[in-house]
């Protein structure tokens, strides 16, 4: 066969595909329209929540989940006859009703925050980077939360371990063509007269360029209380009226701590769950959103250890929702889920074939984020010697460099030749400043992140048997849990858009 004929042969072997394709997606189409018609002109019959409870993992898929309870198995399996022992550590994992929703978006398999948490709060797809606005940039979408508040009088609160005019947080209270807009977003978290807000401080609240009136000025004029310290936090009150809650301490981009780096007495996702559902209870009902986003940050760095306490602490917060659904049960709905996946995270590496080592990574004192601004930072202020780096690698992250390993040491966390090497390039990566553009390969290896840091966390994450394939979202479907009123319509397999159907079809918002 000659090149035009065989030219010829592939192009008909790609038109049928495509018209294969285009019919099994057509038709998938259409019975998912019928679905989503079906759901919006059908009527509930069973009690309608008073009480939600919207959960978001950012950037927490099944990976993530299943690595934390595997994680806390491993350092609770005591047995001594070598027989593995996984248990569903995460309260969430024992409800009633799971389910999973893919999470595609109109610019990609693999989205961003901003588009997935538009479908989850108003069940339409929109462009990466776009919150409640639809792809021609003209037509804004109404949220479940604006809906509840406006249409039944429902008290709403919106909760976040990171920014408060972060995408996610965002998308349940704003509408704008960029998720950059920032004092955009921050107006309507105040013009949205939610009740109660409480996470980490608003990103650019002067401005891009600092130049406008501070939205805590603007949110104490429109009623709000602008509370920044945990002591007036823990006196706020349902009579003290509509809050805006700062978290004392912030971290990494004014956000809150990662749970494994928090003060013995500082406040956690469950401490502003709690006190969300003190002032928001009241008899009409309410609405809360509450997002783990420092899972989504911990994994795009590809630090697992603080992705797992991270993780943990997501189901720290739910189990205050599962004490208040006991004494509610027949009015109040719990859903966890996340709004794609972050990082590709997998159970498994190449270098540890069958086998994990999982409690390696309690040697993990602090997080990715700190050790780049408590030591890295100071590494290259005083040129700190790579033998001296390495000890503070061993007493933060547990691994070992062979000069200094003893009889006593994990053989497991003994640093390789191999792995020495690639320790040794990222610390003269990291000590030269980074100012040269990093090749392909310095890409794959440190991402943006700081080399000397991320090269120590994929070591750990390694040794451990855990593997990260990406420094961005992957397009993995997310799981969904649910329990009380209205539970069992979220089991099977659907889109993330289907969540805003659930609820408005539960709810009967309009």
């Amino acid at each position: 066969m000659n090149l035009k004929k065989a030219a010829a042969a592939v192009a008909a072997i790609a038109i049928a595909a495509t018209a294969t394709v285009g019919t099994v997606y057509a038709a998938g189409n259409k019975e998912n329209t019928s679905a989503k018609t079906a759901a919006s002109s059908s009527q509930y019959n069973g009690k309608k929540p008073k009480y939600i409870f919207m959960f978001i993992g950012d950037g927490m898929s099944y990976p993530q989940i299943q690595a934390t309870a595997d994680y806390y198995s491993a350092l609770n399996d005591t047995n001594d006859n070598d027989i593995l022992d996984s248990t569903k550590v995460l309260n969430f994992m024992n409800f009633p009703v799971a389910g999973s929703a893919t999470t595609y978006d109109s610019t990609s398999f693999c989205p961003d925050s901003a588009s997935t948490a538009t479908s989850l709060s108003t069940g339409h797809k929109t462009y990466s980077g776009t919150i409640n606005m639809d792809e021609t940039f003209t037509t804004e979408y109404e949220t479940i939360s604006e809906k509840l508040k406006e249409q039944y009088g429902y008290k709403v609160g919106i909760v976040t371990t990171v920014n408060l005019n972060h995408a996610t947080p965002a998308a349940y209270y704003a509408h704008q063509a960029s998720r950059k807009n920032y004092y955009e977003i921050g107006l309507e978290m105040v013009e949205s007269d939610f009740d109660y807000f409480a996470g980490g401080a608003l990103l650019k609240p002067t401005g891009a360029d600092g130049d406008k009136k501070d939205i805590y000025k603007v949110a104490e004029e429109a009623g709000y209380n602008v509370i920044t310290t945990q002591a007036e936090a823990e006196k706020l009150t349902a009579d003290d009226g509509k809050s805006i809650v700062i978290a004392e301490t912030l971290a990494d981009s004014d956000s809150m701590s990662y749970h494994k780096d928090r003060k013995a007495d500082e406040w956690t996702l469950a401490d502003y769950v709690d006190k969300g559902i003190e002032v928001l209870d009241n008899d009409t009902g309410f609405f809360m959103m509450a997002e783990g986003g420092k899972i989504d940050w911990a994994c795009h760095a590809n630090d697992a250890g603080s992705t797992i306490s991270d993780t943990a602490a997501l189901s720290f917060a739910v189990a205050e929702a599962v004490e208040f659904y006991n004494e509610h049960p027949d009015e109040t709905l719990i859903l966890v889920t996340g709004d794609h996946e972050t990082g590709g995270l997998t159970i498994g590496y190449a270098g540890t074939n069958y086998d994990t080592y999982l409690a390696n990574l309690k040697n993990q004192k602090i997080s990715y984020a700190k050790f780049d601004s408590d030591y890295v930072t100071k590494y290259k202020e005083n040129n700190t010697s790579f033998e001296k780096v390495l000890k503070d690698v061993q007493r933060l992250f547990g691994l070992v460099a062979p000069e200094n390993a003893t009889d006593k040491t994990n053989p497991n966390l003994i640093l390789t030749d191999w792995e020495m090497e690639k320790l040794r390039a990222a610390y003269d990566k990291s000590m030269s400043g980074g100012e040269e553009e990093l090749t392909d390969e310095e890409y794959v290896l440190y991402g943006t992140y700081e080399p000397l840091t991320v090269t120590i966390t994929h070591i750990l994450n390694n040794k451990s048997g855990i593997n990260f394939s990406s420094y961005a979202h992957t397009g993995l479907p997310v799981a969904v849990f649910a329990k009380g009123a209205g539970q069992e319509l979220f089991g099977g397999y659907y889109d993330n858009t289907d969540i805003y159907d659930k609820l408005a079809l539960l709810t009967n918002v309009q």
